[in-house]
């Protein structure tokens, strides 16, 4: 069990939203069991999308909750967000700790209180907007409406950048982008993962995997085209509105097997002769993860993967992003010749407990 770091219940932890569950939300589940008293300040809170445990915690929203729709599809709003961070009164707070891909940044700090930033990217769809709605397939009305605040959003998020304390980024692609965007330096804390939950396996099966939620830009569609060039067996295990377009486009070797059980999941990472990363992430949680359960690990040559992956010793990189180009690595690539032990003690340096003490020197809060 992770022992907490404080018990001050004069900590916030803000977060963008809660109606999906993700990479960031599992880092908040760290921050929360670090900081146990703290209240959880977001946008919105679906307690159905979320695990049941959240539902103890003290949870506060903003206006934006009790509007209709918005849990479910919560982009087209994405110009109405600082106005609700904004109202959110964190009177009485000392330490604000904003763990943001968007704009929960923009919280107002009181008086004496600092804000520490965890971010896991500068805001995507604000500095990177044509990418964003194409990987992420949106509908007519957020390409329509959110071009027109555009402007106004690099002006306010650059605002709300300068008036946190100190920023912390997950790895060293978002640190330049802080700079890049923000111009404030930032010191590099990566994700945290729970490697002693991770297991080798003394058998091995014969498929390659991609454990992902299943939408546009996490590009599975690129490991299902490369996959079926190779007439090798990939298994995908995750779920999402892409996987019909997928399973349109998978062959006779692409099993889609759906969500799964936590144990059952960690049981196929670690009987799978490779994880197959092949989407741009800012960190990426999974190919920690297959690295702790002792499997090698193709990625795109790109953001987190570039921290996280050791080419020749615990997996392999490609470039471009095309399936191609991921065909080609798979097929030089022999996973026997990887030791799991070098993939375990890759995965070390990410276990939660160097987060915790990374995050500890950050806040102030060394033992």
């Amino acid at each position: 069990m992770l022992e907490p770091l404080s018990d001050d219940p004069q900590v916030a932890l803000v977060h963008d939203w809660l109606n999906q569950y993700g990479g960031a939300e599992r880092v908040l589940e760290t921050l929360h069991a670090l900081f146990p008293q703290a209240t959880v300040f977001t946008s919105m809170y679906w307690p159905e999308a979320l695990p049941d445990a959240y539902r103890a915690w003290p949870i506060r929203t903003s206006f934006m909750d009790r509007w209709p729709l918005v849990k479910q599809r919560h982009q087209p709003f994405l110009p109405v967000y600082p106005a609700a961070f904004a109202a959110l009164d964190l009177t009485g707070y000392r330490l604000l700790l904003s763990n943001k891909s968007a704009f929960c940044h923009g919280v107002r700090k009181p008086a004496g209180a600092r804000h520490l930033c965890y971010c896991l990217t500068p805001t995507r769809f604000v500095w990177d907007f044509e990418s964003y709605v194409a990987h992420e397939g949106q509908g007519r009305l957020a390409r329509a409406v959110v071009p027109l605040f555009l402007g106004w959003l690099k002006a306010w998020d650059y605002r709300a950048a300068q008036e946190v304390d100190a920023f912390a980024a997950i790895s060293n692609a978002v640190r330049e982008r802080i700079q890049r965007y923000y111009g404030r330096d930032a010191v590099v804390i990566h994700p945290p993962t729970d490697v002693a939950r991770f297991t080798p396996s003394d058998e091995l099966d014969d498929y390659y995997l991609v454990v992902s939620r299943l939408i546009p830009y996490k590009r599975v569609d690129i490991a299902v085209q490369a996959f079926n060039q190779l007439r090798r067996r990939l298994v995908i295990i995750g779920d999402g509105r892409d996987r019909t377009r997928l399973a349109a486009l998978a062959g006779p070797t692409v099993e889609f097997w759906g969500r799964l059980p936590d144990a059952e999941m960690r049981r196929a990472m670690a009987r799978c002769q490779a994880l197959i990363f092949p989407g741009l992430e800012d960190f990426g949680l999974t190919p920690v993860e297959a690295q702790a359960s002792g499997r090698p690990v193709i990625a795109y040559a790109a953001g987190g993967a570039l921290d996280t992956v050791i080419p020749g010793l615990t997996g392999a990189l490609f470039h471009p992003q095309t399936a191609e180009a991921l065909a080609a690595t798979v097929a030089r690539f022999h996973p026997a010749e990887v030791d799991p032990a070098l993939c375990r003690q890759n995965a070390a340096r990410f276990d939660v407990a160097v987060f915790r003490e990374k995050l500890a020197r950050f806040v102030g809060l060394e033992s």
